[in-house]
């Protein structure tokens, strides 16, 4: 009969060790959890930020090219203004 003691306690003895065991891989994986959910935030900032940044670029390239008093840029120059006007008249007609 001891030796049917002896394996229920190494039973018993086991099933603790994985009790303990799957707490700590609980914790282990609540924390995996939290750090995946701050790097997700920060990967979304990075590609707002770079967003941002090419859209400043392209601006700036656009703005680069529109420079000097080329009849080219003159003319480039006056279609974004009228571009414009006729973006606010748009607007001006939706608020009505």
């Amino acid at each position: 009969m001891s030796r049917v003691a002896n394996q229920l306690t190494q039973v018993l003895d086991k099933t603790a060790r994985l009790v303990e065991l799957c707490a700590a891989l609980q914790e282990e994986n609540d924390n995996l959890k939290l750090d995946n959910q701050s790097l997700q935030v920060a990967v979304e900032t990075s590609k707002k930020l770079t967003l941002e940044l090419e859209e400043r670029v392209r601006a700036l390239k656009l703005a680069r090219s529109l420079e000097g008093d080329s009849e080219k840029s003159l003319d480039i120059k006056q279609k974004i203004s009228e571009f414009v006007r006729e973006i606010d008249k748009c607007i001006v007609l939706l608020k009505k």
